[in-house]
């Protein structure tokens, strides 16, 4: 059933034709499509607010669904509703084709999702709200009606199912950073990938910069030809940067800790922040973090579930997701697996965590951005400007690191750099030297600051010591004026100074005999009253 008038606010609108449903139909769940996780707990609340606002309405039961859930809200949709009442599941697109619920009659699509794109010529992922297909919205059509009849209710026109949806979906290698593939590709043989037939032709130029990115890592020379490096980056079942950060870490001497950090950036975030209690799970966050490096938080978490022995009582405790603790454990037994195959020695540093950043920084330099300004970071490559997200460990904390290096750029409101770690530039320098090179690398806006008053301190002491002299030179010149230039005398009699008086009160006589006066003193100079 198609809407016959474009609507404005599909979230809106949803709310309104749920209570439509749940007043006016026969009893049956209603299962609502929504964008993401923001969407569904907005319209969750608008719902349950406009329901408050309703007299004599049956009771109706609003669940939420989508995948950073715990896994005992989940459960909550396969249940009846509390006191038998009507249940409404507000979900994305999971509810397609991965979870079927038994119940469900009434569907409401809002024609909508969102997609990760994948942009190659700033290497940045983006989540892009956007219509759905036609296969798509016949298969959530299909959600309504498994156990017997059902409805659903389109909230947008038959024109725009038509005329403005395609047919099918974008092919996700179209859409996505083809590194993986690109390393796959070159392990099984393919010389020339520009020219390989593919089923969906992705973009060259997402080719081209999945190569170049290889090459930056070290997975290929410069012929385009597979490196010893990249032969063992393939062995692992990871993003290339990830088995990179894993290989390096042997010679760094810390391979378990990074292990642990690559298992934890392999799986979904592990925090959970439920809206209702907002601040106490961001307390509990903040209790983890390690203010250096989001990398490091990951593992400080990893360590204190394992030493609480690995209990799901304690991830309920502190907002940690249990189902992806457990997934990260398992995903870091499969990596110790594959590193005892390759052989690779077994080594921690211990508490030394500046190596770990090092490790992290020998494989994310091409992912690296410089302070711009209060909070913002500007791509040391591109020259984006790019900000840290406000559930980094390195968000608000009063400690601004000069240069960071993160895991992956993500567009939602801005332009949000996930998984940060601050590093030296003078390892940037000796890890990327394709990129940078030592030029005061070490010279940190802080120590900029310390000399600038330094300088700022010795100029106004140099001066305060030029007034100094200059003060000195006129008081002498001054006193110079005080003395005559020329002295009396006579042959024989001893010369005086015009001031000094003989007795009797005569000065010497001049060779024409005579008695002259006494010689009065020059008076002071006025500019000298009072020296």
């Amino acid at each position: 059933m198609f809407s016959k008038n474009p609507c404005e606010d599909y979230v809106d609108s949803a709310v309104k034709q749920v209570l439509s449903i749940h007043i006016s139909q026969p009893a049956g769940d209603i299962l609502v499509f929504m964008t993401g996780q923001e969407d569904i707990e907005v319209t969750c609340n608008v719902l349950k607010d406009r329901l408050a606002q309703l007299d004599d309405v049956a009771p109706l039961d609003v669940l939420p669904m989508y995948s950073q859930l715990p896994a005992d809200l989940q459960a909550k949709i396969f249940g009846r509703g509390a006191n038998n009442a009507r249940k409404v599941i507000v979900s994305t697109n999971i509810a397609e084709t991965s979870l079927t619920v038994d119940g469900i009659i009434y569907v409401v699509d809002s024609g909508f999702s969102k997609l990760k794109v994948y942009n190659p010529k700033i290497g940045m992922d983006s989540l892009q709200i956007t219509p759905i297909s036609q296969a798509n919205s016949n298969q959530r059509a299909g959600r309504a009606g498994r156990t017997g009849p059902g409805t659903c209710f389109r909230l947008f026109t038959e024109a725009a199912f038509r005329n403005e949806m395609f047919a099918n979906n974008i092919p996700e290698i179209q859409r996505i950073n083809l590194t993986n593939i690109v390393l796959l590709l070159k392990t099984l043989g393919v010389k020339n990938l520009l020219e390989f037939e593919f089923m969906d032709p992705p973009p060259q130029d997402t080719i081209l910069n999945s190569m170049y990115q290889l090459w930056v890592l070290g997975g290929l020379d410069d012929m385009g030809e597979l490196t010893p490096t990249g032969q063992k980056m393939a062995q692992f079942p990871l993003d290339p940067s990830l088995a990179k950060m894993l290989i390096t870490a042997e010679d760094f001497g810390c391979t378990i800790e990074v292990l642990t950090i690559v298992s934890m950036l392999s799986v979904p975030t592990v925090f959970y922040r439920p809206k209702e209690r907002a601040e106490e799970s961001d307390a509990c966050r903040e209790r983890f973090f390690v203010s250096e490096s989001d990398h490091l938080t990951l593992l400080n978490v990893y360590n204190q579930w394992k030493a609480n022995d690995y209990r799901d009582d304690w991830c309920a405790d502190n907002f940690v997701h249990a189902k992806a603790l457990r997934k990260a454990r398992e995903v870091r037994g499969q990596l110790l697996d594959i590193m005892k195959m390759q052989k690779m020695e077994l080594t921690t540093s211990g508490s030394d965590w500046d190596i770990i950043r090092k490790c992290i920084c020998s494989a994310y330099f091409h992912s690296s951005a410089k302070l711009k300004g209060i909070g913002e970071y500007i791509n040391m490559r591109s020259g984006m400007a790019c900000h840290l997200h406000p559930t980094s460990a390195l968000y608000g904390r009063g400690f601004t690191p000069d240069y960071i290096v993160y895991h992956e750029l993500l567009l939602t409101s801005k332009e949000y750099m996930q998984c940060v770690t601050s590093v030296d530039g003078l390892w940037l320098a000796e890890l990327g030297p394709m990129f940078f090179k030592v030029k005061d690398s070490s010279f940190t806006q802080r120590d900029r600051r310390l000399q600038d008053k330094q300088q700022s301190m010795e100029m106004e002491e140099r001066l305060q010591k030029a007034e100094e002299r200059r003060r000195e030179e006129t008081m002498r010149a001054a006193t110079q004026q005080i003395i005559p230039r020329s002295r009396i005398a006579t042959p024989g009699v001893r010369s005086m100074r015009p001031n000094t008086a003989k007795a009797g009160g005569l000065t010497p006589r001049a060779k024409t005999g005579g008695l002259t006066p006494r010689l009065k003193p020059p008076s002071t100079p006025r500019s000298f009253m009072g020296l």
